[in-house]
């Protein structure tokens, strides 16, 4: 007779040892693990040092800058809040959804009429929108030693917020307020735009067709990490969760030439090209008027006789702009400025004390941050394929 065969008789006669195995274990890390890892790196540092990571440091910096991240997403804040043993994140209002919160939520769970075919994809983004956001989030990490010229940058922006010199305006109209050399605020986080590759191209719309400008910029973010990240989809970005940051009137150094952390013990340096405004009361009502000029001297030592001489229009000057060169022909660099903004060159004629006739020819009805962008372009080399439109008061590709 045969003996029935029990579940206990199949494991006992195992010789094989197919039945000891374990279930495999996933060490891949989620994104909600890297956000914890990192928001636990904070809570050590408090541990050690029993307050909140400052910017005395670059690695200190780094967590300083992820905790106010950290802090402006309530989302992050609900995530992050059950490892808050020091209160970083202060009150979060926690969701404790009822079970029929759920069931009223979950219609895709309940809804049996609607079409559930395998062949229906639900929730999945255009692959344009995903490219763009995938763009978008790709940032590296700076080394500690790149990072400090720019860490100094920073800290100089919030200051001169801070005092007001600099202001935070909403962002609007990418062409026309999108520069490199300025700074923006992006989901809380400031940023610079250090270099920009653009080109035009014709986009046809019914409404007609546009030019449309685009192309790949060098960003850096005060959280210590640069990106390439579109021209156009960062502008996006701005425009959703940001600002944009104003300049200052006043600057003392700007080694915008060459950059801090690229000068080398051979370099040589060639002189300065300055940004002025008069004082001279004939020209007080004249909006965005700035003379632009070389010395190979100190600017304060350049401008010191002002008042007697006819290139500075007989008055006292102030000093908006200073750009030490390196390793350039600066009165060159003058002389091609010149050329650039010749058509807004200003046109008066003054007199001395002898009554004797002067026409300046290095003063421009220019605003300033076009100035600025006119010298960022000369930096990347790429200002032969632009030309300054003087009625728009925008720099243009030379074929529009």
């Amino acid at each position: 007779m045969n003996k029935k065969i029990t579940i206990d008789d199949i494991f006992n006669d195992d010789d094989f040892g197919l039945l000891d195995s374990k279930p495999q274990t996933s060490y891949t890390k989620t994104d909600e693990d890297r956000l914890i890892e990192s928001f636990e790196e904070i809570n050590a540092f408090v541990d050690s040092n029993e307050r909140e990571p400052g910017t005395s440091s670059m690695s200190e910096y780094r967590l300083s800058a992820n905790l106010k991240t950290f802090r402006q997403d309530e989302g992050k804040k609900r995530t992050l809040k059950p490892f808050d043993r020091h209160n970083l994140l202060g009150y979060v209002e926690m969701n404790k959804p009822s079970i029929d919160d759920i069931l009223n939520e979950d219609d895709d769970l309940l809804n049996t009429e609607e079409d559930l075919s395998i062949f229906k994809f639900r929730n999945i983004p255009n692959p344009e929108e995903r490219a763009e956001a995938d763009f978008v989030a790709q940032r590296k990490p700076m080394r500690e030693k790149d990072f400090k010229p720019y860490e100094k940058m920073f800290q100089k922006v919030h200051q001169e917020i801070k005092e007001g010199r600099r202001k935070i305006i909403p962002f609007q109209n990418i062409e026309k307020n999108l520069h490199v050399g300025n700074y923006y605020l992006m989901d809380g986080v400031l940023l610079l735009i250090e270099e920009a590759d653009l080109e035009q191209s014709l986009k046809q719309l019914k409404s007609g067709n546009r030019i449309r400008i685009d192309g790949r910029t060098r960003t850096i973010f005060e959280n210590a990490t640069y990106s390439n990240m579109l021209y156009r989809s960062l502008g996006k970005q701005i425009q959703k969760s940001g600002m944009a940051i104003t300049n200052t009137d006043e600057y003392s150094q700007n080694e915008l030439f060459v950059n801090a952390n690229l000068v080398k013990e051979d370099d040589v340096q060639t002189g300065w090209i300055y940004v002025l405004k008069s004082k001279n009361p004939q020209v007080k009502d004249i909006n965005d008027l700035y003379k632009i000029g070389f010395t190979s001297t100190t600017v304060d030592e350049r401008i010191k006789n002002a008042e007697n001489e006819a290139t500075y229009l007989f008055a006292d000057v102030k000093k908006v702009a200073t750009y030490v060169c390196y390793n350039r022909n600066a009165d060159k660099l003058e002389q091609l400025l010149h050329r650039f903004f010749a058509e807004a060159c200003l046109n008066i004629d003054l007199y001395d004390n002898k009554g004797q006739r002067y026409i300046p020819r290095e003063w421009f009805v220019v605003p300033f941050e076009i100035i600025e962008e006119a010298i960022q372009l000369i930096v990347t080399e790429k200002i032969l394929y632009y030309r300054y439109n003087a009625q728009l008061q925008q720099i243009v590709l030379k074929n529009e």
